[in-house]
């Protein structure tokens, strides 16, 4: 339910309404918009009825969300979710570029593929500590070693860091070190971990699973939305499909649905969205003209001994040519990079 204001209402009117919620064990979620504060109200929606809300003071009206992703809906937030993290903002007319190697594998490969990186105009520095591989055997991170390494290569460098989070005995560990939380596509449907990171306020960027539905994915986002944190990314990556010859099929239709339905930031990963080097630059080209908030891009400086996706990393002079290039995209649809 959304409890739209009237133009010029008090804050002691929109508190009035927040405390009359309270009384019912309602949560309450306040956009405040150019024109008009909207309150969602979170909770049993038999409750809700049962409340005089339009008879408040200050109230204009009371509108259902229809969808079942309430707090995720464009529905419930009209204007686009920017999340602003030490000056970077995500969701506004920048496109924020992410990029780094898939996994930190040691001090002097972190530090030169993130000076690189950032030279050519990335904001954010993406590397696995945690490692979730398909087979037990596989490379599965440096875990704390890791972090600390990140937290070196910010220091040098003054980088955000983005890195994935497995579990929820993990989240306070990584939060420590990292800018932003990610979620990987294995973990989109681990609803405890999903509400674990709901309860902290570090931002969080979702991927979406490799099977999930657009609306599957947006419930995903619910979780962690409907826990008090409301600083989330949805990051496309590719889903499953019976196509072979790339690694997974990036659906670029989902960047505009996406921000279509919902007011969250879209992030893609056209490297996961491949898994080919040489279709890494027209796939980010081609997210940035449907609509992208952000890329996350693997780049490795010697990708022939990477311990995790070599062959869809871009070395650091493919990267920034690509950058150099996307920057006349993003300007072609009145954005920037």
């Amino acid at each position: 339910m959304v409890i739209v204001m009237k133009h010029g209402a008090t804050d002691e009117q929109i508190q009035h309404v927040v405390d009359r919620l309270h009384e019912f064990k309602l949560r309450e979620h306040i956009s405040r918009g150019d024109e008009r504060t909207l309150i969602g109200a979170i909770g049993d929606e038999r409750v809700l009825n049962t409340i005089p809300l339009e008879a408040m003071p200050g109230v204009e009206k009371v509108m259902a969300v229809l969808a079942p992703y309430k707090l995720a809906s464009r529905e419930f937030q009209p204007e686009d979710t920017v999340i602003k993290i030490d000056g970077v903002e995500i969701g506004g007319k920048k496109v924020v570029i992410m990029a780094g190697p898939c996994a930190v594998e040691n001090e002097d490969q972190i530090t030169t593929i993130a000076e690189s990186v950032k030279d050519s105009g990335a904001l954010i520095l993406r590397g696995g500590a945690f490692k979730p591989r398909t087979g037990p055997y596989s490379f599965q991170g440096l875990e704390i070693e890791g972090l600390e390494l990140l937290a070196k290569a910010k220091e040098k460098t003054g980088l955000l860091i983005v890195t994935e989070v497995m579990s929820v005995d993990r989240i306070d560990l990584v939060a420590e070190y990292a800018d932003i939380l990610q979620i990987g596509a294995r973990n989109m449907q681990n609803f405890m971990l999903l509400k674990a990171v709901g309860q902290i306020r570090k931002p969080v960027l979702l991927k979406r699973g490799m099977s999930a539905t657009i609306e599957e994915f947006l419930l995903a986002a619910e979780y962690i939305l409907s826990q008090g944190n409301h600083n989330v990314m949805l990051c496309e990556r590719g889903i499953r499909t019976f196509e072979t010859y790339t690694r997974n099929t990036l659906d670029i239709n989902a960047v505009p649905v996406l921000k279509q339905l919902s007011h969250l930031p879209v992030i893609v990963d056209p490297s996961h969205g491949t898994g080919r080097r040489e279709l890494v630059a027209p796939v980010s080209k081609a997210a940035i003209a449907a609509g992208a908030d952000g890329l996350i891009i693997e780049v490795h400086n010697n990708p022939e001994v990477s311990v995790s996706d070599g062959a869809q990393s871009l070395l650091p002079e493919q990267f920034s040519q690509l950058m150099t290039e996307l920057k006349k995209i993003a300007e072609a649809v009145g954005r920037s990079i």
